[in-house]
């Protein structure tokens, strides 16, 4: 199988339990790796799954409650009721004329 594409472009790629790479235009790996001046070969990029990074925030919310508050003053007026005795006295004489009459005078 020969693909010209992605990783294995201008390798020739046998059998896929185990993988041998040879290169098809007969260049010694070994003089490359040793030559000072070899450019890296750019491969097609790998585009991966996507992942999800996941971020928790928490944000504070400040919600004012106003609450009237009446304060109701109740007075209780008790009266207490006391008694003094206020003694009295009276006095009354009674009169009684008794005219006795002398066979004289009168």
């Amino acid at each position: 199988m020969k693909d010209n594409m992605g990783m294995y472009q201008n390798y020739s790629v046998e059998g896929s339990a185990e993988l041998k790479v040879t290169p098809d235009n007969n260049v010694n790996m070994n003089n490359m790796m040793d030559s000072c001046s070899m450019q890296p070969i750019m491969c097609s990029p790998i585009i991966e799954c996507p992942m999800e990074r996941c971020v928790h925030k928490q944000i504070i919310h400040e919600v004012p409650h106003i609450q009237p508050i009446n304060t109701r003053i109740i007075n209780h007026h008790i009266y207490r009721h006391t008694y003094s005795p206020s003694y009295t006295c009276t006095e009354e004489n009674e009169v009684c004329n008794v005219n006795a009459c002398n066979q004289g005078f009168m």
